[in-house]
């Protein structure tokens, strides 16, 4: 068993952790307090590579191994929520359908444009009657010919409002339940019938867009039908959610990560009572406790990305990587924030910043009440 990362995955940590010390820091306030869309970001992102860190190298991407993507991540969430969440929703949920799931001919048509970062990617399962519940899709595709024409709505989707590709999750017979869901991938500045709505207004990652998308008599071509079958949707978006759970953890480490480096500095530096606050045992206890969560957050992370790269079952394992890794970035946000007193309430540092952006971690993705019903049903023997 080794704990240690290759020379390959070393290069690449440190050099992610580079670029987001001098591109992406000194900007993360500024993204939060204006909501500014971290387009500028995201671009230099797509110049190095990152944005096609999941797409295979004979399709335009980096074809980089998951323990390498899991490091990007953790190093931009610690840096940027809402750059990391941008980037994870195009390089995982969306990249994934069509690389993992997707036919000869999808693959060569969208990959290498997701992979340069001419497009920015999307993925739209969510409604106002759907969450939790994904059999419950309402939008509904009609097949007419040589196309699909899609009607209804999307929610609380992540890049909604700038994406150039959304896959969209749609059902082709309602009557079968999950097994009449399927995916669509939708080109949006080509599309007649797509249309954005309103942009959320969210308690953190301010960030990033969070959008309402509308389809009207919206026409796709049946060859956009990922895979080319009807009724795979649900399949291929379980597997998805699978694969972005282990990002969703590890962006729960970045930000737990980034708020401990805070208060370490902080005790270090405050005095009160004639001594450093470093001195006092409860310091002391919050820092030991803050540090052995984050430490076991990360290895359950990486781990799954280690059991996924060796192509073996990883659904419990992602979800035990983004259930922990969300409850460690809320508690630790929430006690660095505490370690600050006053100045942790205030704008004029970072941690109220990562305590709003963390709350979200425990949400998308799947919420951390499904996360517990995804390790019970592995557990019991009815995983999906």
């Amino acid at each position: 068993m080794d704990f240690d990362f290759n020379k390959k995955q070393l290069l690449i940590r440190q050099t992610i952790e580079d670029f987001c010390q001098k591109e992406i820091v000194p900007y993360a306030e500024e993204i939060d307090h204006e909501e500014r869309f971290p387009e500028k970001e995201i671009k230099k992102l797509a110049k190095m590579g990152v944005m096609g860190m999941s797409v295979p190298k004979e399709y335009g991407g980096a074809g980089l191994d998951n323990v390498s993507q899991t490091i990007i991540m953790e190093a931009v969430s610690k840096a940027c929520a809402s750059t990391s969440v941008t980037m994870g929703a195009h390089t995982s949920l969306c990249c994934y359908p069509v690389a993992a799931h997707g036919t000869k001919e999808q693959k060569e048509r969208f990959l290498p444009k997701l992979a340069s970062g001419e497009y920015l990617g999307a993925f739209a399962l969510t409604e106002p009657n759907a969450g939790s519940d994904a059999v419950n899709v309402e939008t509904a595709a009609a097949r007419d010919g040589d196309e699909y024409v899609l009607n209804g709505s999307k929610i609380f989707i992540t890049n909604g409002g700038k994406a150039d590709l959304v896959q969209v999750v749609a059902t082709t017979d309602k009557s079968k339940g999950h097994k009449g869901i399927s995916i669509f991938t939708v080109e949006t500045k080509k599309t007649k019938g797509f249309k954005t709505g309103k942009r959320e207004d969210k308690l953190g990652l301010r960030g990033s867009n969070t959008s309402e998308i509308i389809f009207e008599d919206m026409r796709v071509p049946k060859e956009n039908l990922v895979g080319g079958i009807e009724g795979n949707g649900f399949k291929i978006a379980m597997a998805t959610f699978d694969s972005g759970r282990i990002g969703i953890g590890v962006q729960g480490v970045g930000i737990a990560q980034a708020a401990f480096d805070e208060a370490l500095k902080y005790v270090n530096e405050r005095e009160q009572f004639g001594r450093k606050i470093s001195k006092f045992q409860s310091m002391q206890f919050y820092l030991a406790e803050m540090a052995t969560r984050i430490e076991a957050a990360r290895l359950l992370c990486y781990k799954g990305a280690f059991i996924k790269d060796q192509k073996k079952k990883y659904s419990q394992i992602a979800a035990m990587a983004k259930l922990y890794g969300s409850e460690a970035a809320m508690y630790c946000s929430r006690i660095a924030l505490q370690m600050h007193g006053g100045y942790g309430f205030i704008k004029d540092y970072p941690l109220e910043r990562y305590y709003r952006d963390a709350k979200i971690t425990e949400i998308y993705e799947g919420t951390s009440e499904i996360q517990k019903l995804v390790i019970a049903m592995n557990l019991l023997g009815k995983g999906l």
